[in-house]
């Protein structure tokens, strides 16, 4: 379950441990009330800022998948199960759109995309 942050990109730092905690979480690597490191540790052992990883826990705690409880850490919500899958059904929805605007910038009409998803849907059967 370790963190990894790629230097040689452009999302943000905070945005890869974000996006590695969140996917750590909806694949039950971590239960509710599993402890994360802390700020410090975390910063010391990716070595970055601990500015940056206050940054990503506190988007993390926005997001509901995680509490900090203050002097003690911070832990894994219990998350409801409704919740959970109106996450995924956002994320797939931006997956959608991000091949949907792919798709017009290779020049492709409404209609050759819906095609498209039609025999790929039919393929998938």
């Amino acid at each position: 379950m370790p963190i990894i942050i790629q230097h040689n990109t452009v999302v943000p730092i905070y945005e890869q441990i974000v996006a590695q905690f969140r996917q750590q979480i909806a694949d039950h690597d971590f239960s509710a009330g599993d402890a994360l490191p802390s700020v410090r540790r975390l910063a010391r052992d990716l070595q970055i800022s601990a500015l940056t990883v206050k940054k990503a826990y506190d988007q993390l705690e926005q997001a509901g998948l995680i509490q900090t409880v203050q002097g003690k850490g911070s832990f894994v919500a219990k998350i409801d199960p409704t919740i959970e899958k109106e996450q995924q059904r956002q994320e797939l929805e931006a997956t959608f759109d991000a091949a949907i605007t792919r798709a017009r910038q290779l020049g492709l009409t409404d209609a050759q995309i819906r095609a498209l998803v039609a025999l790929l849907l039919e393929e998938a059967e």
